[in-house]
C-alpha cells in the first residue's frame, strides 16, 4: 500500500542552523505549517532549553543529569515530547481563534503561498452569506496543520563515549545515543543525516520499528538525506533500500554558498548537479524501490507494491523569489530551504541583539570560510563574533585553546587514548610542546597559528546565541556561522516579511549588485580553488596538480553548463547573468596555467 503523503502547508523549510540558531524554531513557526529542523548535538543545550519552555508554559521539570543512564538519549526525547505537546497546543489554539486581523488562524493563511487552500481561504474572505462564511471557515480550519518538527544529526560528529576512562558500548555514541531519543519520541517528523555515511549509525536505525511501514504502509519517521551531488544520493540510498529503510527526501545543498560547515566539490557546482537529479529522479526511486522491496520481503515486514514518495529538495544561498520559483519549475524540486536570511528574523531564531547588529552590518570581509572547526571542515563564520574575539584574545594572553566545556568534537587521538578536541587547551598546548622540542614533523611557528590555533570552540559557542538571548548563560561567547547570502540583507525582517520575500509579495533585499546565486557559488569556488592553492604551496594542505587541473575543468564545465542555462531566463536577467559569467570564466581561464606551478605537491 502506497503511503499518502501529507503536502506540507509551505513551499520552504527553514534548516537546522549551528546548535542553538533553531533550537526553538518550531515553537515559533510550526503552527503556521513551515517546517523547522533542531540539532541534536548538543544535548546540555537541549536541556536548558527544556527547563526554559517548561518553566515558561508553566510546566513542571525534572533534570536529567548527565550521569544519568542513558541521559543523552533521554534529553533528547524528553525535549522532543515538550515541542511535540506545545505545538499541539498553539495548533489548538490556533484552529479556535477568530478569523478576524492579527489572530493567529489570519496570520497562518495570510502567509501561505497561492494554492487551492489560500485561494479557500480568499473566496471566504469575499462571501457575503454569514451561514455560508462560518461554513467555509470551520472547514479551512481542518486545513491549519503545523509544520514539521524535523531533527538533524550531523553524522561526522559521532565520537564515542568514555566513563572513567573506559569506553562505552558503540550504543552511546554521540549520534547513535541521539537518533535512539528521537526514535523513542512521539514525533511523526524526519531526521535529517548530514555531513556523509556512517555505517554504525545507519546500522542502528534497524532497531528502530517506526522507519518502517507499519501495516496501514505508514512510515511514522522518515528518514532524509542531506547529501552534495546524485552520486552520494545514489549510493546512501542503495545502503538504506538493502536494509528496508526508505529516503523519503534527498536534500540537496550547494557545497560552498550556504551556512555552517561548507563541504567543497572540488569546483562542482549546483546546477549540474540539479540537472542529473531531474533527470534521473524517476530510475532512482524505481530502482530503490526494487531493493527496497526485496529488503522488506527478506524482514517478514509489510510489503510495499509501490514506491513511497520521494522529495528532491534544494538549499543554500537562495536570495529572491525568481531563484526560488526558478529552482521549483525548471528542476522541479518539491522545495527549498532558506536558512541564513533568517538569521534577522527575531521572532523565529535565536541571535542575541550584539550580534544580530554586527550581521546587520556585515559586509563580505566580515563572513569568511575559515580553518575554525574542529572536524576538519571548512566553516562560515563571522570575524567579529564573540567567539572570534575570545579565541584571538587567549591567544594574546598567551593561553590558546577552549576549556572544552562539552567536547562533542573531541575526536583525536594524536597524543591522547581518550580523544580530544584540537580547539581545546589541553590539545593546542601539547602541539606547542612537540614544536618546541623541534619534532622534525612540526610546523613553522607561523604556520601552526595559521593550522592549529585556528580552531575555535564551535560546538559550546554555536549554543551561544540561544542562552544568551533567552537569560540562560549571560556569559556566553557566541559563534555565528551565517552563510555568504546574509550580506545581501541588513534589515531587522518579521516571520511575515520574510515569508513574503520567499513568495515574491515584498523584497527585503538591501544590496542591488547581489549576483544570482549560481553566480555567487561559481565565483565562491574560484575563490576556495586559489585558497586551497596557496596552502598548499605552504605545504599546510596536501594537493596534487591533477586535483587542481581537475578543479578547474569541473569549474568550466560548471560555467559552460550555466551558459546554456542562461537561455531558459528573462532577456533582461539573461544579460546580465552572462556578463557576470563571462568574468568569471575569464578568472577560471587565468587560473593555473601550468601544471609545474604546483608540482611540488604532487
Amino acid at each position: 500500500m502506497r503511503e499518502k503523503a501529507i503536502k506540507s502547508s509551505h513551499l520552504f523549510h527553514i534548516p537546522v542552523m549551528g546548535t542553538g540558531f533553531t533550537v526553538d524554531t518550531p515553537l515559533k513557526v510550526a503552527r503556521y505549517g513551515i517546517s523547522s529542523v533542531i540539532s541534536l548535538l548538543d544535548d546540555v543545550l537541549i536541556e536548558q532549553m527544556r527547563k526554559f519552555h517548561s518553566l515558561k508554559n508553566g510546566l513542571p521539570f525534572k533534570p536529567i543529569r548527565s550521569h544519568d543512564k542513558d541521559s543523552r538519549a533521554n534529553r533528547i526525547t524528553a525535549y522532543l515530547e515538550l515541542l511535540d505537546e506545545l505545538v499541539r497546543r498553539q495548533v489548538d489554539s490556533l484552529r479556535s481563534s477568530g478569523f478576524e486581523p492579527g489572530s493567529e488562524i489570519t496570520r497562518y493563511f495570510e502567509m501561505l503561498p497561492d494554492s487551492p487552500v489560500k485561494q479557500s481561504y480568499l473566496e471566504m474572505l469575499d462571501t457575503v452569506d454569514q451561514a455560508e462564511k462560518i461554513r467555509m471557515q470551520n472547514t479551512l480550519r481542518t486545513y491549519a496543520v503545523p509544520g514539521d518538527i524535523d531533527v538533524n544529526i550531523m553524522t561526522k560528529a559521532d565520537r564515542d563515549r568514555y566513563h572513567l576512562g573506559k569506553k562505552l558500548p558503540k550504543e552511546f555514541s554521540e549520534a547513535t545515543a541521539a537518533l535512539r531519543g528521537f526514535a523513542r519520541s512521539p514525533l511523526r517528523s524526519s531526521i535529517i543525516f548530514s555531513a556523509g555515511f556512517n555505517p554504525r549509525l545507519f546500522e542502528y536505525l534497524l532497531q528502530c520499528d517506526d522507519f518502517f511501514p507499519d501495516d496501514n504502509g505508514v512510515i511514522n519517521k522518515k528518514i532524509i538525506l542531506k547529501v552534495s551531488d546524485f552520486r552520494s544520493a545514489l549510493i546512501q540510498g542503495k545502503y538504506m533500500a538493502k536494509r528496508g529503510l526508505w529516503v523519503s527526501e534527498y536534500r540537496i545543498e550547494s557545497g560552498l554558498n550556504c551556512g555552517g560547515h561548507a563541504f567543497a566539490l572540488g569546483g562542482i557546482v549546483l546546477g549540474p548537479i540539479l540537472e542529473e537529479f531531474k533527470r534521473q529522479r524517476t530510475n532512482l526511486i524505481d530502482n530503490l524501490h526494487m531493493m527496497y522491496s526485496r529488503a522488506l520481503n527478506k524482514m517478514d515486514r509489510p510489503s510495499v507494491s509501490d514506491p513511497f514518495d520521494v522529495r528532491v529538495t534544494v538549499q543554500g544561498g537562495i536570495g529572491t523569489a525568481e531563484e526560488n520559483k526558478f529552482l521549483m519549475d525548471y528542476y522541479k524540486v518539491d522545495g527549498t530551504g532558506w536558512g541564513t536570511p533568517f538569521l534577522l528574523v527575531p521572532e523565529v531564531t535565536n541571535v542575541d541583539d550584539a550580534h544580530l547588529r554586527k550581521l546587520l552590518d556585515a559586509n563580505e570581509d566580515d563572513i569568511y570560510l575559515s580553518d575554525s572547526s574542529p572536524l576538519g571542515v571548512p566553516f562560515w563564520n563571522l570575524r567579529e563574533s564573540a567567539s572570534e574575539m575570545t579565541r584571538r584574545q587567549r591567544l594574546a594572553d598567551g593561553r590558546p585553546g577552549s576549556p572544552c566545556p562539552k567536547g562533542y568534537a573531541a575526536i583525536d587521538t594524536e597524543f591522547t587514548r581518550v580523544p580530544i578536541c584540537t580547539a581545546s587547551r589541553g590539545y593546542q598546548q601539547l602541539k606547542l610542546k612537540q614544536m618546541d622540542n623541534g619534532n622534525p614533523a612540526s610546523l613553522r611557528r607561523d604556520e601552526f597559528q595559521e593550522r592549529v590555533l585556528i580552531k575555535s570552540c564551535i560546538c559550546h559557542d554555536l549554543a551561544g546565541g540561544a542562552t544568551l538571548k533567552n537569560n540562560i548563560d549571560p556569559d556566553a561567547v557566541p559563534a555565528v556561522c551565517a552563510g555568504p547570502n546574509i550580506v545581501n540583507f541588513s534589515k531587522i525582517a518579521s516571520l511575515e516579511e520574510m515569508v513574503s520575500h520567499i513568495y515574491g509579495r515584498l523584497s527585503l533585499l538591501t544590496n542591488p549588485e547581489r549576483p544570482h546565486m549560481f553566480i555567487r557559488e561559481l565565483k565562491l569556488n574560484i575563490e576556495h580553488f586559489q585558497d586551497e592553492f596557496q596552502k598548499s604551496k605552504k605545504g599546510l594542505i596536501e594537493r596534487t596538480s591533477k586535483y587542481f587541473q581537475t578543479f578547474k575543468e569541473n569549474m568550466e564545465s560548471g560555467a559552460e553548463y550555466y551558459r546554456r542555462l542562461a537561455d531558459e531566463y528573462s532577456a533582461e536577467q539573461k544579460e546580465r547573468f552572462l556578463r557576470e559569467l563571462d568574468t568569471l570564466m575569464e578568472e577560471i581561464e587565468a587560473l593555473l596555467p601550468s601544471p609545474a606551478m604546483v608540482l611540488s605537491t604532487a
